[in-house]
């Protein structure tokens, strides 16, 4: 079956979308995010992964508790790679052929990231997992993900977050939040938005990468999006 508006993704999981209350990965949530990814991949769509730690462990929140940023965030880093082995095994257990690939050599359980190899996985319509950020201390999975993306020459990168898009404020805390259905590379920057970092965003509008933040706990979304129907905040040039 051909794909939709795009082709190949990078979608972009953040570790506290895994979470539910009293659980730091929750099985649940595992496989619901898994079958939206198989039902896009069923349509012919190239996908590459890249998931955030936070539900387990950050490194910046760590340095307030004593632990060295560095050290803290190679912790960081070690949270992504166990937020995406269950997040593989989850997928292959629904028949979803997956490949984990790490910054960070951990050669027992992934290979090591190498760009090449991961382009002939995308094209053999395996599902690619990259782990460990970029694999260097300070630098975020936000930043990973563009990265990422652009290596792998996606279409758009897809930031799968718990709330509908991007708001002027925290929609969760904040009743009179803004929502953008439609924002600039430039405006996110002035605005000081916390979409992602600043070396994602610029990264993304350098390279003219557009970026759809939506709700990835609502069902049906990330197809939605793949076809081309405007779901959550569209942020490009």
């Amino acid at each position: 079956m051909s794909p939709g508006k795009y082709k190949r993704i990078l979608l972009k999981l953040s570790g506290e979308a895994l979470m539910t209350k009293g659980s730091s990965i929750d099985h649940g949530v595992l496989q619901e995010i898994a079958n939206q990814v198989k039902e896009i991949r069923e349509l012919g769509v190239e996908i590459g992964l890249v998931l955030g730690g936070g539900n387990i462990f950050r490194g910046k929140a760590g340095e307030k508790e004593g632990i060295d940023r560095v050290t803290g965030d190679y912790i960081g880093m070690l949270a992504t790679v166990i937020n995406a082995l269950a997040f593989q095994d989850t997928l292959e257990s629904i028949g979803v052929p997956a490949r984990l690939q790490t910054a960070l050599s951990i050669e027992k359980i992934a290979e090591p990231y190498d760009r090449k190899a991961a382009m002939e996985h995308l094209q053999s319509k395996r599902v690619v997992i990259f782990a460990c950020g970029t694999g260097n201390p300070y630098f975020t999975t936000d930043t990973a993900a563009a990265l990422r993306a652009i290596e792998m020459k996606a279409d758009v990168l897809l930031k799968a977050t718990k709330v509908n898009g991007v708001y002027d404020k925290d929609p969760e805390t904040s009743k009179d939040a803004i929502f953008f259905p439609d924002i600039t590379f430039t405006d996110i920057l002035n605005r000081d938005l916390q979409v992602m970092d600043l070396t994602a965003i610029t990264l993304c509008k350098e390279n003219n990468l557009p970026i759809i933040v939506l709700n990835i706990r609502e069902k049906g979304n990330l197809k939605r999006a793949v076809l081309g129907e405007h779901i959550g905040t569209i942020v490009s040039g």
